[in-house]
Parts: C-alpha cells; structure tokens; sequence
C-alpha cells in the first residue's frame, strides 16, 4: 500500500479562524497519531508560530513556514537530503531547505512600493500590539508571527483596481504576491514547490506515497494542486474559495476545523481500513 501523507494549511483550515483553535478536529488528530499518518504543516505562518503549534499537536515532522519559503525537516527523519534543487543549512535540530526570498529584500521591495504611492503596511512596519490587533492573534503570537524570514503580510486598503496596479508594481520589482486572510509579498516560493519537494522525500524513502491537502484560500491552490488528494473547507461564512471550481478538488461539508475533522476522518476510513 502506498505510503498516506496529509499536508494540511492551519488559519481558517485546521485552526478556527477566529479563536484559532483545533479543538473541533480532534477526533481526525487522534485518529491520524493512532494510524502513524504524517501530518505536515504547511502554512503561512513562520518557523515560530508553526513550531507552537507542532508542540500543542505533539507534531514531530517536516513542515513547511511562509507560504512555502522554507521547509524545516527534524535532522535524521530522511536517510538522505541529496538531490534537493535547493541548498540545505542546519537550523537547530533541523534542516532548512531554503526556497524563498530574503526578509531584508521584501522589506526593501515595500519600501519602494510605497515610494511609488502604494499605502501599504507590512508586520514589519507594525508592532506586536497592532498586529494582535488586527488578526486577532495573542500577543505572545503576534510577537512570533514578526519574526519572518520569507515572506511579508501587509495591509493595503485600496479597491480591485488600486489592488491590480499594486500586483503590477510587486511584478514589476521581481516579486509575487498571494493571498490568505493577509496580502503577501515574496519570492519565488509558494507552497505547492515545497509540498512537491517534501513528497519526492517520502518517496524516495518509502516508494510510492499517496499525498493529501486540505486548505482554504488562495494561498493554498499551489498546495492543493500538487497532490493526489486535495480537499477544500469552507470559509467563515460557510462558502468555498472561488478555486473550489476545480473539479479534482473536494468539498469538506463544514467550516474550517469541523470540515478538515469530516474529511480526515473519511480519508482514513477509506485509505486505512
């Protein structure tokens, strides 16, 4: 049987989009460790706040920081990290495999984008108070949530059109940009690259893998394109992102952590029994 793999984002997906709690996928948690099914972390979230959360789960594998800039891989979990299309650098008890742009080079393109009369405010113009206070973060999470390495969130309040010529300009300076609950800037990375790596790891060291995503926003489609599996939650208001057009993916009945529970839970059932 191939080797199960479940990638999966954490805002508005495992975690509740406002209390950021799991607690509603718990059973699908506890079902997952039974089974010995990796869980991979694949987020927008940064090496700090991700590890809180691996800690809380009592996560102990690969997981992916900053809409895909790095994927952290605990030292010794692979036989092998040859091959990689990107060089490797120990991290304190793991191996960072850097795919993303440099912090101090985001910082700078968000300079210039405000040179050229973007009003755009990034974490790293804004305390930790005004960030707790604008996502709903605790402080102690806010504080880790600026401690980037790969990518900047920013706010920008301009219309559709405003938001266009603003994508443009980020273009323009050599960057991308995406989307999840914020605006973000960053290189050339995004989560599908880094799902995609991790999965030629597991290959390479268990033979044929069968890969899972669960997701909910726009940030997320390169993820959910890259596996055998994806899965797609409900937003807040009970709706699906518009890329749940695409007909590979599935729609988990439920908001969040109760749709991503649903889905787990019958991917298991069918998968492992």
């Amino acid at each position: 049987m191939k080797r199960l793999i479940i990638f999966t984002d954490l805002d508005g997906t495992l975690l509740d989009e406002i209390s950021y709690s799991y607690e509603a996928a718990a059973e699908a948690l506890r079902l997952l460790d039974e089974k010995d099914v990796p869980l991979l972390i694949c987020s927008s979230k940064t090496r700090r706040e991700v590890e809180l959360y691996r800690k809380r789960l009592g996560n102990d594998h690969p997981f992916i920081t900053e809409n895909g800039g790095g994927i952290f891989i605990p030292k010794g979990y692979f036989l092998s990290l040859q091959g990689l299309p990107a060089s490797v650098a120990p991290e304190k008890g793991l191996d960072l495999v850097r795919l993303g742009a440099r912090y101090s080079d985001l910082r700078k393109a968000v300079d210039s984008l405000r040179t050229r009369g973007f009003d755009i405010k990034g974490f790293g113009d804004m305390t930790s108070e005004e960030i707790a206070d604008r996502t709903g973060l605790d402080l102690r999470e806010a504080s880790m949530a600026k401690e980037r390495d790969f990518d900047e969130p920013f706010f920008f309040a301009g219309d559709d059109t405003e938001k266009g010529r603003l994508f443009s300009a980020i273009r323009d300076l050599g960057f991308n940009h995406t989307m999840g609950r914020l605006l973000h800037i960053l290189g050339n990375s995004d989560k599908g690259k880094a799902v995609r790596i991790l999965t030629d790891l597991y290959r390479k060291e268990y033979g044929e893998v069968f890969s899972v995503a669960l997701g909910d926003s726009a940030n997320d489609l390169p993820m959910l394109e890259s596996v055998d599996h994806p899965v797609i939650v409900q937003n807040r208001s009970g709706e699906y992102n518009d890329a749940a057009d695409n007909p590979r993916f599935v729609k988990a009945g439920g908001i969040g952590p109760q749709g991503w529970n649903k889905a787990v839970i019958k991917i298991l059932k069918d998968y492992c029994s």
